[in-house]
């Protein structure tokens, strides 16, 4: 049986307003991006011409992507870009993983003290230098392991997953137990695949904390060539010249403007996370555990 829902002249303005504040909200949320792109790809006369902003460029150039794309220096950064993220973030979910499951059961031994160690290491830390100590003594220094191992785990990250096992249903996990599964077997083939939206959140998570994460590269990359593209973008910025920063002819972006080769870079940068988001939207809205339960 369907129900139509009636609404008053009161509920419909209320409506239009939350609508119009979601609305305002949301551009001015895709404005500076949109900003961003617009002036990456219109040419300097025009900027010029019209103050440095356009809205609706009248001509469109991609000579700011080629130049970035000319010198060998950014593709080589995206590439390391990708594999510090894929790598990270699939090491950081496992460990995590490992971590919380079995801290979400209460007959852990030792359970309660490895929590509050973790919890401690939220609010207290070696700071910088011991931490470069330990980086350098591993032997991890100009490696990408030194762009990973050191923000492998996020304390917080693995009470939320700790979190989301604890409400995990005990049935599911009785049930593979009777037919015979282990520990790990019903971690990885049974709680896992039911997981997934907690899963690929996290995982979301860890992914663009690896991906604009720059300040360990600056700690411990002396190497130009292991650098990821958070650097290559954070050194433009900060260099007056951005022909040196790319090592290449000056006379290749000698009719470019400095800001319209960062914004090109700004937008190559955030590309790969705008274009991986939408496949994983939906883990978001929708939960892989309801029906998982009959009875």
């Amino acid at each position: 049986m369907s129900y139509a829902v009636h609404k008053t002249k009161s509920d419909r303005v209320a409506d239009a307003v939350i609508y119009t504040i979601l609305t305002i909200a949301c551009l001015s949320t895709l404005f500076p991006l949109y900003f961003v792109f617009i002036e990456s790809i219109t040419p300097y006369k025009e900027l010029i011409r019209n103050g440095g902003f356009v809205l609706f460029p009248e001509q469109v150039t991609l000579q700011a992507y080629k130049a970035i794309f000319g010198s060998k220096l950014v593709p080589d950064a995206l590439k390391v870009s990708v594999i510090v993220t894929v790598i990270g973030t699939f090491l950081s979910l496992l460990v995590t993983t490992c971590l919380a499951y079995p801290l979400s059961k209460k007959e852990v031994p030792g359970g309660r003290v490895i929590l509050l160690s973790i919890v401690f290491t939220m609010l207290f830390n070696g700071g910088i230098v011991p931490t470069y100590l330990v980086v350098k003594g591993m032997g991890m220094i100009n490696t990408i392991w030194s762009l990973i191992i050191p923000t492998l785990v996020s304390p917080f990250y693995m009470f939320i997953m700790r979190t989301y096992f604890v409400n995990f249903p005990v049935e599911v996990e009785e049930s593979a137990r009777v037919d015979g599964c282990g520990d790990l077997r019903t971690l990885f083939q049974i709680v896992i695949p039911l997981s997934m939206p907690i899963f690929v959140t996290i995982g979301l998570f860890y992914g663009v904390i690896q991906w604009n994460s720059y300040f360990n590269a600056i700690l411990y990359l002396s190497e130009r060539s292991l650098y990821p593209i958070q650097v290559i973008l954070r050194n433009m910025i900060v260099t007056s010249s951005v022909s040196q920063e790319l090592n290449t002819n000056p006379s290749v972006i000698q009719t470019l403007p400095p800001d319209t080769i960062r914004m090109a870079t700004v937008v190559v940068t955030t590309l790969p996370l705008l274009a991986i988001y939408p496949f994983i939207q939906k883990y978001f809205i929708k939960g892989m555990l309801v029906g998982s339960i009959k009875g």
